[in-house]
């Protein structure tokens, strides 16, 4: 095992556990707001995740789904966002 190998490693347990604390606040957060940051963090955990991944199997398929989440996750809590402060997103 490599010094790269194991700090991937420990990085996705890392990740893992990040994402564990993050859903726990999605499901438990009191307020909406809370939930919102909570999802986008959630999200952002994922898609570094998915990076780590990218460097681990030499692939650049990877790379471009991680492009793809960033920019759906953008639209999603851009649409959450704008749901909490008007109520709705489509005007």
């Amino acid at each position: 095992m490599t010094l790269l190998d194991g700090a991937i490693t420990a990085t996705l347990v890392l990740y893992c556990l990040a994402m564990i604390v993050g859903l726990a606040r999605l499901f438990r957060g009191p307020r909406a707001q809370d939930r919102v940051v909570a999802f986008d963090f959630v999200f952002t955990v994922a898609l570094l995740a998915v990076l780590v991944l990218a460097i681990r199997y030499d692939s650049s398929m990877y790379f471009d789904a991680a492009l793809l989440m960033a920019v759906f996750g953008f639209l999603g809590s851009a649409a959450l966002g704008k749901f909490l402060l008007r109520g709705e997103v489509i005007e």
